[in-house]
C-alpha cells in the first residue's frame, strides 16, 4: 500500500487485514479513481450476496481441487449474467488469475468497511437472542448514531444462547447487555462471596 489513499486510510487507523485489504484498497482506488465507487459498492454487495447464498458458488470460490480456468469461465459467465461493470471484471479477473478467489469474501468485506470509512459511516455489529424487528432496528440505529456522532451501519445476527439483551461491537468497544453474561457475572460473584 504505497498510495496516498493507502497511508490515509492507515494513518486513520482503520486497520486492514492483509491479503484481502491489499487487494480492496487496490480495487478502491481504482473505483475512487474513475469515479464509480458507488457502482462498485452495490455491484460488490450483490455478489456477496450470491456467495453467502450460492453453496456451489462458495464451493467454486473456496475449493483449491477446481483448476484456474475452470474458475476463470465459471467467474466469467456470472459476472456477465449479473450485468457487473469493466471495472468488477477486471477485478474478479485478477483474483482469478492471482489464485485468491478463495479470499473473495473477505476482500469483500475489507473493501466495504475501506468504503464506510470514507463516507464517515461507522460499522456495528449487534447480536441478539432474538430477530430485531424494524422498529427496534430503527430504535437501536438511532441510539448508537447518538453515542458515537456519525451514521452507524448496524450488522445482525441472532444468538439464542444469550437468552435475552444483546452484545454491541462498535469498533474495539464492546457492550455486553446480554442475560448469559448476567448470569455468569452473578455466578462468579456468589462463588466469591460463598
Amino acid at each position: 500500500m504505497s498510495s496516498e489513499i493507502a497511508d490515509k486510510i492507515t494513518s486513520e487507523k482503520l486497520s486492514l487485514s492483509g491479503l484481502a485489504g491489499r487487494y480492496a484498497v487496490a480495487l478502491f482506488e481504482l473505483a475512487e479513481e474513475q469515479k464509480k465507487l458507488d457502482s462498485v459498492a452495490e455491484e460488490l454487495a450483490a455478489l456477496a450476496a450470491l456467495l453467502k447464498e450460492s453453496k456451489e458458488l462458495q464451493l467454486l470460490t473456496t475449493s483449491p481441487v477446481i483448476s484456474r480456468a475452470n474458475q476463470a469461465s465459471a467467474m466469467a459467465a456470472l459476472v456477465k449474467a449479473a450485468g457487473f461493470s469493466k471495472t468488477v471484471e477486471n477485478f474478479i479477473g485478477v483474483v482469478v488469475a492471482n489464485r485468491r478467489l478463495d479470499q473473495l469474501a473477505n476482500i469483500i468485506n475489507e473493501f466495504n468497511r475501506i468504503v464506510s470509512h470514507h463516507r464517515g459511516e461507522v460499522n456495528a455489529s449487534v447480536v441478539t437472542a432474538h430477530k430485531l424487528d424494524k422498529k427496534q432496528l430503527d430504535a437501536l440505529s438511532a441510539k448508537l448514531k447518538s453515542m458515537v456522532g456519525s451514521d452507524v451501519n448496524v450488522e445482525t445476527k441472532v444468538d439464542e444462547t444469550l437468552l435475552g439483551g444483546m452484545v454491541v461491537r462498535i469498533g474495539s468497544r464492546m457492550i455486553d447487555s446480554s442475560l448469559k453474561t448476567k448470569l455468569a457475572n452473578l455466578e462468579a460473584t456468589m462463588k466469591e462471596v460463598g
